[in-house]
């Protein structure tokens, strides 16, 4: 079988059982599993099916629903550990504050926050709140507004509000999907509305997300190309679209 029929075969088939695993498609197809994670990454370049943690589902099974944040974590972790590492490289060398919104590559980041600066954190994050609030080189300003149990994040009004009474350094904001034409977006609109918060709240914004989130748009943009200052990914975002996204004029870091 040419690679080519394998990778419809194995769209059809992911799509009509909505979910399968990296090793059941190696034994269906007598391929290695590193052959299939590459036949899954050309899919869901391709918009095909959607990767998650050891295997695949379609699209259409995705299209209401979010992942939970400790699946999300399990995700490109070792992408997500690399970007957060390279992401440090752009924090302001005398310390200041900073706004990181919720997810799972922020929270890496916020376990890396240098120690020999003061930083003053804003954060809706609930698992970034617990994990700094006891740091001495850090002050904590947990924002307000109800909990998604999905993201485990603060939204709504009153986040949005509390965003607006300060400026930050640097934000660090986390992405469900990114595209020229539709900028940064997510699925839910009260996390949209406080993504886009946080951006207006920050000199410079700097965006996190691994290269499977290049190229996908989901429902509600919260910020343009050009109202993001850097993207930090990983190697493997495709290279018809980092060329895109800098002819755009958003500047691609991309993590070793």
């Amino acid at each position: 079988m040419y690679a080519a029929e394998r990778h419809q075969a194995i769209a059809d088939l992911v799509n009509k059982r909505n979910r399968v695993s990296v090793t059941e498609l190696a034994a269906h197809f007598d391929v290695t599993t590193e052959t299939v994670r590459r036949d899954l990454s050309t899919l869901e370049r391709l918009k095909l099916v959607r990767r998650v943690h050891g295997g695949a589902v379609s699209i259409g099974s995705l299209t209401v629903l979010e992942a939970k944040l400790p699946e999300r974590g399990l995700e490109h972790a070792d992408e997500k550990d690399a970007i957060a590492r390279a992401a440090l490289e752009l924090l302001p060398a005398e310390g200041g504050t900073l706004v990181l919104d919720a997810g799972t590559t922020t929270v890496r980041l916020a376990e890396l926050l240098p120690t020999d600066r003061r930083w003053t954190v804003l954060t809706n994050a609930v698992p970034i709140a617990a994990l700094l609030a006891p740091a001495g080189h850090v002050e904590l300003q947990l924002l307000p507004g109800r909990v998604r149990t999905t993201t485990q994040a603060a939204v709504g009004h009153a986040t949005i509000e509390a965003l607006g009474h300060f400026r930050a350094d640097l934000a660090f904001v986390g992405t469900n999907g990114l595209t020229v034409a539709h900028g940064f977006s997510t699925p839910d609109p009260e996390e949209a509305a406080t993504k886009h918060a946080m951006v207006t709240a920050a000199q410079r914004v700097v965006a996190l997300a691994d290269s499977s989130k290049v190229g996908q748009e989901r429902t509600v943009r919260f910020a343009r190309i050009d109202e993001v200052d850097v993207l930090v990914t990983d190697p493997a975002i495709d290279a018809a679209d980092l060329q895109q996204l800098e002819v755009a004029g958003l500047e691609v870091v991309r993590a070793s």
